[in-house]
């Protein structure tokens, strides 16, 4: 008889990914696509197999231990890898993906992106597009949990590399009536933390970044570009925006830029980042060609900055 211990498989270190990132037995399974006692079972075969405890209860819920976790650890970077693999043999036998998992920075503009899908979709309609709308560290989460294949970014993780896309210019903005209008001189730092700033909640959970906030005495939270926009349109608040998501509320005045003495308007480049450029599919890397053609055409005729 083998003395040989029995070997664990890559598929019971999926179940323990999954268990540990949706934080149920009834999550992961519906994340897998499998029967709760399914998972259940292939942990416990997985238990089982090691001579070192993985999981224990914490009230009612199970949790990894502190060598599961590191033993996740580990087996993360070999699930990466054959998912990599997949990719890399699917992408071999020159097949189009299915499904193309794009991030999208929220200040990233909409015409140039709708232009760029709308002509992805006449090259490839049998490809879907899965468009996730992220915000500062969010996006580069998205593409270090390989959750995207293709990223439009401010802010490139460590491990990646990315191409300028396009540059967005942000501008300080108020309601023509604010009270900060009404001083009706230069504006300094001071000036701005007196009032209500709103700021858009980063969506990244590691380590979600406060960008462009000035410690105001009031700062406002939200989840998104427009909802921002329409507390300044209200005169509830003042904020950096993209100029060109407001371009025609400046041009009618009812937005005016905030006269400060230094930083009232803030470049910020976009980058087009591939989540993995060995194995990018035909679909992603067409995509990729979309975006940049059409964010080239937008900035050149100004609309960008």
């Amino acid at each position: 008889m083998s003395n040989t211990p029995p070997r664990t498989t890559l598929e019971q270190w999926a179940l323990l990914d999954a268990l540990d990132e949706r934080g149920s037995f009834e999550a992961a399974a519906e994340s897998l696509n499998r029967t709760q006692s399914s998972v259940s079972y292939g942990l416990k075969r997985l238990q089982e197999q090691l001579p070192v405890t993985v999981l224990e209860p914490q009230g009612r819920r199970t949790v990894l231990t502190e060598s599961g976790r590191l033993l996740l650890q580990r087996a993360r970077v070999l699930l990466h890898e054959f998912k990599r693999l997949e990719r890399l043999a699917a992408t071999l036998g020159q097949g189009w993906e299915t499904t193309v998992r794009l991030a999208v920075e929220i200040v990233m503009p909409l015409e140039p992106l709708l232009e760029a899908l709308a002509r992805f979709t006449e090259q490839a309609p049998q490809t879907q597009v899965q468009l996730v709308e992220t915000v500062l560290s969010g996006t580069g989460e998205a593409l270090v949990r390989h959750q995207v294949d293709l990223a439009i970014t401010g802010l490139i993780p460590p491990g990646f590399i990315g191409d300028p896309l396009l540059r967005v210019d942000f501008v300080a903005v108020a309601r023509h009536d604010h009270p900060l209008h009404r001083l009706g001189r230069v504006l300094t730092l001071d000036d701005l933390r007196a009032h209500r700033q709103v700021v858009i909640r980063d969506t990244g959970h590691w380590r979600p970044v406060d960008s462009g906030w000035l410690e105001a005495e009031e700062r406002w939270t939200v989840s998104h570009l427009r909802t921002a926009i329409a507390l300044i349109e209200r005169g509830l608040a003042f904020a950096w925006i993209p100029e060109s998501s407001i371009r025609a509320e400046l041009a009618r005045g009812e937005l005016r830029p905030l006269p400060l003495e230094s930083g009232g308007h803030r470049p910020e480049t976009l980058y087009l980042v591939l989540a993995d450029p060995t194995a990018a599919g035909p679909a992603t890397r067409a995509l990729g060609v979309c975006l940049r053609e059409r964010a080239q055409a937008f900035q050149s005729m100004g609309q960008g900055v």
